[in-house]
């Protein structure tokens, strides 16, 4: 029986959508990230700006952009837990889709697409999800400017697409990959204006053939100091903390252990914040001295190892 779509994948959005571009804003220190992804997803929906480029200013260029086109349109986000990399390619559609003018559908696949284990289960819905992508953006295909795409997003991509190197790796598996790659494959041969965002914290884990078809690996990193202060300070300096508190808790939520690791973006907005909100809540002001005391309790998320070794950027 041919999978339902509800099975395949997540809440599908579709671009612009006004959550999404306040989301994306949200994310702090990372607009070079932004721009560029927003840049490749921008070509591979709509290949007729790069056209339009090379006519303007390299008429005789036709190879060159041909080479540039013909890369799969596929793009893995890696680093490490509580990095943004999740949040960043659910959201990205929206600059995509403004910066474009067009409608574009996010389809976030569900992990659920692993199946239960029967015989050529992952490997069918693995390549009906990649029907549907394919399906949904040949809606949109033009030889002009397109009016829409789709992207199809992947996280925790190494539970789906891990090494066949592995001699662990089970025969559904390897199928599974094996679809995983001729679904890539598929969009990329069929010129769809369809892109797919692969997330992952275990870089090193990704089938190698995989690797190799991605048109850019993004890597991303724990906050530094300065987009720590920018998180606590626009949430915190209005309530009347000095900058010699921000720099209080900066210090407090930086590398205080042997692994080297701060606070993720994360244990910043999903942890910490709240914490401090709520142990104030309802019948005292929120102070400096006990925000530094809720962070001083606290820890940040342990690195996730990528074999033996951080992943680090």
């Amino acid at each position: 029986m041919k999978p339902t779509l509800d099975g395949l994948f997540e809440r599908a959005t579709t671009f612009p959508d006004i959550d999404a571009k306040e989301r994306l804003a949200n994310l702090v220190g990372l607009d070079d990230q932004i721009a560029r992804l927003s840049k490749i997803l921008g070509l591979l929906i709509n290949p007729s700006s790069l056209l339009q480029w090379a006519k303007t200013h390299h008429p005789q260029a036709a190879v060159l952009v041909d080479t540039v086109l013909r890369r799969p349109p596929l793009v893995v986000l890696a680093g490490d837990v509580g990095s943004g990399k999740t949040e960043l390619a659910e959201t990205i559609g929206d600059a995509v889709a403004r910066e474009q003018r067009v409608s574009l559908t996010l389809l976030p696949l569900s992990l659920a697409s692993r199946g239960d284990g029967r015989v050529g289960q992952m490997t069918q819905l693995i390549s009906a999800a990649f029907d549907a992508a394919a399906e949904h953006a040949t809606r949109y295909k033009s030889t002009g400017k397109t009016s829409g795409g789709v992207i199809l997003l992947v996280d925790e991509a190494d539970a789906l697409a891990q090494s066949r190197e592995s001699a662990q790796m089970h025969h559904e598996d390897r199928a599974g990959v094996n679809a995983f790659i001729r679904g890539i494959d598929r969009l990329a041969n069929g010129r769809l204006p369809a892109a797919v965002i692969m997330c992952t914290n275990r870089l090193t884990a990704l089938d190698p053939a995989i690797r190799r078809r991605a048109a850019d690996v993004m890597t991303f990193g724990r906050p530094d100091d300065l987009q720590r202060t920018f998180v606590l300070q626009t949430r915190l300096a209005p309530l009347g903390f000095k900058a010699t508190d921000i720099a209080a808790l900066v210090a407090t939520t930086g590398s205080r252990h042997e692994n080297g690791a701060g606070f993720t973006f994360s244990d910043l907005t999903q942890r910490l914040i709240p914490a401090i909100v709520l142990d104030a809540y309802p019948d005292n002001a929120i102070t400096a001295s006990r925000a530094l005391d809720i962070a001083r309790s606290m820890s940040a998320t342990p690195p996730f190892l990528d074999g033996h070794e951080f992943v680090r950027v």
